[in-house]
């Protein structure tokens, strides 16, 4: 049952099905060839309708709707210049504005090619004026992106936690240190390159003399609204007043009264096209959701989890070897498998190993979806390269290529992660 299982996926794989089917095929096949088995197609119909039956699917596409509406209201700029009339002044300070910006605004959209995609559009042009390269500008935006899906609310964290009963909530506040352990390291990387290859310090001064003659007072009064929202969201869960899903609710009407009201950049004319855009994202992830969880609950009926288990503790005794394995398969599967899936479908095979060795489930989860967005900017798939191509003017490879020392920095950060469980923990 379990070669069925796995021949065809496989086959659906290199034959090029939607991965939702080569799941549903996959999951129906030791059913079909064994009806005794109790993972038979009705057991699979009830698991299907029970994974889509959770309440905390609807963080999700809240959180994606919320996105939007940010997006549509032009929030990446106003966070962009208060950093930027700070971090300007010195050497390497616009390019870790956008590091920051990326952060800041990765903790409203919950996504990583919703980060690229809106701080992108306005930084990049920014960047090139002030003289920076197509290729750097690109790189340092794609690679950044990646804090979208590690700083919470993550959109990832949420498949994690459905995906093996994990906290949402927990994963939320444990990727808060990670999150700014990333990208201070990527701040280091982008200080180091504009030392070496200079930077053209007359337009910066430009820029930065341009935001000083509007005043600090002024940007933080513009931009206020923005920077509270990661801290009004985080500050709900982390004290408990609200749940994810709640949270999600809060972080929609939020975002709706800020473009609306406040700072008067989104009509609401407009909303019912957010809306309609929130729920084409759904669809395709609640499906995974859904298919994912059946194909979960059948691998666990085959035991499928405990043998994996069983066998690397036995062969690899070390833990260290285990996690750094482990970290080398999610690297590779994040160049070629979107998070989403990869989450759903590794997770619940990963948990019971990760329990066996004495590895927190909540760290697991951290370890995952960090490697999950190396896999955003590494070539030859990695999304954001992809996004960020058409804004910056130059190809996706050249982009990727200029980011390896981005990923360099990313993977420096994961190793700390990885063998360092406090700074995952320690809010917790």
């Amino acid at each position: 049952m379990i070669g069925a299982l796995g021949a065809c996926f496989i086959v659906g794989i290199v034959i090029g099905l939607p991965l939702v089917i080569v799941l549903i095929l996959a999951t129906l096949a030791p059913g079909i060839v064994n009806p005794d088995f109790t993972g038979n197609v009705q057991f699979v119909l009830r698991a299907v309708i029970g994974g889509g039956d959770n309440t905390g699917i609807l963080a999700a596409p809240l959180f994606i709707l919320s996105g939007i509406i940010m997006a549509k209201g032009g929030i990446s700029e106003k966070i962009f210049n208060i950093f930027a009339y700070w971090l300007g002044r010195v050497r390497g300070g616009m390019p870790c504005a956008v590091v920051v910006t990326c952060l800041f605004y990765g903790a409203i959209s919950g996504s990583g090619t919703a980060t690229c995609a809106a701080v992108g559009a306005m930084t990049i042009p920014i960047l090139l004026e002030l003289g920076y390269e197509k290729k750097f500008s690109g790189a340092l935006v794609a690679t950044a992106s990646g804090l979208g899906v590690i700083i919470p609310p993550s959109i990832p964290f949420i498949m994690y936690g459905m995906a093996t009963g994990v906290s949402i909530g927990n994963m939320f506040i444990a990727g808060i240190v990670p999150g700014i352990v990333i990208a201070l390291c990527l701040m280091a990387y982008a200080v180091y390159y504009c030392i070496r290859h200079g930077e053209d310090r007359g337009k910066i001064q430009e820029k930065v003399e341009n935001l000083q003659k509007i005043g600090f007072g002024a940007l933080m009064k513009d931009g206020i609204w923005a920077v509270l929202t990661p801290v009004i969201l985080l500050g709900g869960i982390y004290s408990g007043i609200v749940t994810t899903t709640e949270v999600a609710c809060v972080s929609v009407v939020y975002s709706l009264i800020i473009s609306i009201f406040v700072y008067k950049t989104v009509k609401p004319s407009k909303i019912i096209y957010m809306f309609a855009e929130a729920c084409r994202a759904l669809a395709p992830l609640g499906l995974m959701i859904a298919v994912a969880t059946a194909f979960g609950r059948v691998l666990t009926l085959l035991q499928v989890p405990s043998m994996l288990s069983n066998f690397i503790v036995e062969n690899f005794g070390s833990k260290t070897v285990v996690l750094l394995m482990m970290n080398l398969v999610l690297l590779l599967i994040g160049m070629v498998m979107d998070t989403g899936p990869a989450l759903m479908i590794l997770s619940p095979m990963l948990l019971p190993m990760a329990t066996q060795l004495g590895i927190d489930p909540v760290h697991l989860g951290i370890i995952m979806v960090v490697n999950m967005a190396v896999g955003f900017v590494t070539p030859p798939f990695g999304m954001t390269l992809f996004v960020a191509s058409p804004i910056c003017g130059a190809p996706p490879m050249s982009i990727g290529k200029t980011a390896i020392p981005f990923i360099g920095t990313f993977l420096v950060a994961l190793l700390l992660i990885t063998f360092v469980p406090a700074i995952s923990l320690c809010l917790l």
